[in-house]
């Protein structure tokens, strides 16, 4: 009878925690090296408890529309038009090259964000002339046009029948909720401190020869990052590149109060100490992943002294920083507590 109790307590606690674990919020990092983070390392997914699929910042780390590494991708995010983020090359495969130097083919005339959104039938959610110009490469693949995502009841299906623009501009949100859901993933654009300026090399052959002359290209709009509310509390900000800004403060910290951060790092757009002044000053997030760190930034999945990634992890003070390691699951609660995966 002891025993047979015993079982049952078990059984009981298991069932009682099952609720919980299926509330979290799963994010898995997808880089050129499996368990390390790596210099052009930039794509994410995150995974809605209710099952909706969000694909950040495609880039130069996946293997194209069929990396199996992908799955269901519901939503398509683009922080801005450079080359490294919007995806002019792709990877040749995994492990192919070194982690601060990965072997790279070209994913023109497309685009990596272009081919997976095509092949996903996700709704692109991003600053408008990114979304048209995106959306004209999707039609270029599919033979056909482009069209606007529906949002009946103010909210966009994750399953679309076919690829889909909802566009925005800085400030802008929509929410998009799994077939059978009370509530879906609402997603907001906010200000990035950078440049949004594509390469010649994803225009056509017309436009590129009349802007060769002045050795400009076009710019597709704003930068923006996001901030990602999730059905279990968590308020994600993805900050793409930026420089230090006071909407780190009023808008993320303040108005949305956003608890887990991932910060793009990067010579280009913010040092160590500023990145780490952002953390501990103005969004002061439960919780930070570092991404994009344009370095080889581990060995053995595990930041390398004197990168400028420990240099950040080094200074933060008052909150884990967590690693974004191709391939790693993170999971984490509504309060942006990690219950799985994290290094």
């Amino acid at each position: 009878m002891k025993t047979r109790h015993r079982i049952c307590s078990v059984l009981s606690l298991l069932l009682l925690a099952a609720p919980a674990l299926a509330q979290n919020v799963k994010i898995t990092p997808l880089g050129t090296h499996p368990g390390e983070m790596c210099a052009r390392d930039r794509a994410m997914i995150f995974e809605d408890p209710t099952g909706v699929r969000i694909l950040y910042d495609a880039g130069q780390s996946v293997l194209g529309a069929d990396d199996p590494r992908l799955g269901a991708v519901h939503v398509v995010l683009l922080s801005h038009a450079h080359t490294d983020h919007i995806g002019d090359q792709k990877l040749a495969a995994l492990n192919a090259g070194t982690c601060a130097s990965p072997e790279l083919v070209s994913a023109l005339p497309n685009s990596t964000t272009a081919e997976i959104a095509a092949a996903k039938n996700a709704s692109l959610i991003m600053i408008r002339n990114m979304a048209f110009f995106l959306g004209r490469k999707i039609e270029n693949i599919r033979g056909k046009p482009t069209g606007n995502c529906a949002e009946p009841g103010g909210a966009i299906a994750a399953v679309q029948a076919a690829p889909c623009l909802a566009p925005v501009e800085l400030g802008g949100s929509k929410i998009v909720k799994a077939a059978g859901a009370s509530a879906g993933v609402e997603i907001v654009t906010v200000y990035a401190a950078h440049d949004s300026t594509l390469t010649r090399d994803l225009l056509t052959d017309a436009q590129k020869k009349s802007l060769e002359a002045d050795n400009i290209s076009v710019s597709l709009g704003a930068p923006s990052g996001y901030i990602l509310k999730f059905t279990n509390g968590l308020r994600v900000y993805l900050s793409g590149d930026t420089g230090l800004h006071s909407e780190m403060r009023t808008v993320v910290r303040e108005f949305y109060k956003a608890n887990l951060a991932v910060l793009n790092m990067g010579q280009n757009a913010i040092l160590p100490d500023a990145a780490a002044y952002a953390m501990n000053e103005l969004v002061r997030p439960a919780a930070v992943i570092v991404s994009h760190p344009n370095e080889g930034a581990t060995a053995g999945g595990v930041a390398r002294a004197g990168t400028r990634t420990r240099a950040f992890m080094d200074q933060v003070k008052g909150r884990p920083v967590y690693l974004s390691l191709s391939g790693r699951t993170m999971e984490f609660d509504g309060s942006a507590v990690c219950a799985a995966g994290c290094n």
